[in-house]
């Protein structure tokens, strides 16, 4: 297991894997947050093909409904 570096953090993560892999092992529903990866804004509709590998920086913030 490698490791992946999110929100500042190093994780660990079965790299390589998808982006929606990742999330889903963090327990954060793909369709909740907004990931930037390596300073690339990602869609989430790229969120199943988008690899992840050791190293790589994530930025994910949760989305919070409300007013």
């Amino acid at each position: 297991m490698n490791e992946v570096i999110a929100n500042g953090q190093p994780v660990a993560a079965g790299v390589p894997c998808t982006i929606e892999a990742f999330l889903l092992s963090q327990n954060l529903p793909p369709r909740s947050v907004v990931v930037e990866h390596n300073g690339e804004a990602v869609a989430p509709s790229e969120f199943a093909r988008r690899r992840l590998n050791a190293g790589d920086r994530l930025e994910i913030v949760k989305i919070v409904a409300g007013g």
